[in-house]
């Protein structure tokens, strides 16, 4: 049996630019910190969905941990915090009514710290104390006939508002105005302002994958802003990150084309490497995006999940460099799922298949900083 790294997700409409000539990107030689989470004896990760840092330099993981229940219906989410030597200080939100599947984990310029659970279609805001303060989306009640997973139709279910189906991520603009990726299922961003107010919606299912459009998605994953409230969408299925002004209008595309390496150099993590033109369409797929804070040259950093590389980008969609690959061992990834990039050369990976967060430390070459700017 053949096993392929994205099994689920379609990427037919990544063909088209899988025929385009792919440019050639210069390795970033790295470092991966070893023993970097000191977990109690009792405590485990399981799959790191999410990885986060503050600006005390505390690191927070959305595990997939801590799981309770039945294998088809567990409880699978848990936040713990680490100082910046690793160690283990809490656990946030322990048995909270949001938790069901852990997806991503971001911290907002105030240090306030934000989940979101694919599970139960929930966003939830955390002071730095820990405590609650804003929640979005429901979770369907237990007590509802029927209630079950969200089905993925082809066409899928057209969006309903005052409802998330599967989100996947969040981040916000200058003004404080707040981003959902969302996700799955209603394929589209939800704007709400810095209050929490609803404020709109843009993005819709792509309607042909061979030639999607500006503004359509095939599961927008991963979200992130710059300096000046761009807002850089990773839609994942569709092998492209897509870039809008903070009102949802269409900048522009990034796509990721650098060669594929040569098939024995690939580690695979379980099975078969994919047929060429399926390793084609999922090679720069974005997973993961995140954008450094800056001051100066702000950088864009993208996963995928086969290969299995992380891609050093400018914010114009140069890619200035790679590094990483699939397998099991530091310096490899195994599902990229959620980065954190406090820095231009600091960056941390949260992995599914590894069940480990990476720190990684870059040593970029002359040719991996030339920016073009593009801000």
């Amino acid at each position: 049996m053949k096993i392929y790294p994205l099994i689920g997700l379609a990427f037919l409409g990544a063909l088209a630019l899988a025929q385009e000539p792919a440019t050639p990107a210069p390795e970033i030689p790295f470092d991966s910190v070893p023993n970097l989470l000191k977990l109690p004896a009792d405590l485990y990760l399981g799959e790191a969905s999410g990885v986060a840092i503050n600006s005390k330099k505390h690191l927070f993981v959305f595990s997939r941990g801590n799981s309770t229940g039945p294998a088809y219906a567990a409880t699978a989410a848990q936040i713990l915090e680490f100082g910046p030597d690793g160690k283990f200080i809490r656990e946030i939100g322990h048995n909270l009514y949001a938790w069901s599947f852990a997806h991503t984990v971001r911290v907002d310029k105030d240090d306030n710290l934000w989940a979101v659970d694919k599970g139960t279609d929930m966003i939830i805001r955390f002071n730095p104390e820990g405590r609650v303060t804003l929640v979005f989306g429901r979770k369907k009640e237990a007590s509802d006939e029927g209630a079950e997973a969200w089905k993925h139709p082809r066409p899928p279910l057209p969006a309903i508002n005052g409802q998330f189906r599967q989100p996947t991520d969040v981040t916000w603009d200058l003004q404080g105005n707040i981003f959902i990726s969302d996700g799955y299922i209603n394929s589209r961003v939800a704007k709400f302002d810095k209050n929490g107010d609803w404020v709109k919606q843009w993005g819709e299912p792509d309607a042909d994958r061979a030639n999607p459009k500006p503004g359509e998605f095939n599961t927008p994953h991963s979200i992130a802003a710059d300096a000046k409230g761009n807002i850089y969408v990773a839609d994942r299925g569709n092998r492209r990150i897509q870039v809008f002004d903070p009102d949802g209008n269409f900048q522009r595309e990034i796509h990721i084309n650098v060669p594929l390496p040569p098939p024995q150099s690939i580690h695979m993590w379980m099975g078969n490497p994919p047929p060429p033109q399926a390793a084609i369409a999922q090679n720069g797929a974005p997973w993961a995006i995140c954008i450094t804070p800056g001051p100066g040259t702000q950088y864009l950093y993208s996963s995928d999940a086969y290969p299995g590389r992380i891609y050093k980008l400018s914010l114009d969609g140069q890619v200035l460099g790679v590094l990483g690959s699939m397998g099991h061992q530091l310096k490899q990834f195994g599902w990229i799922h959620e980065i954190a990039c406090p820095s231009e050369n600091e960056i941390y990976v949260g992995e599914l298949l590894n069940w480990r967060v990476q720190k990684l430390i870059l040593h970029p070459t002359s040719g991996s900083r030339n920016a073009t700017g593009g801000q």
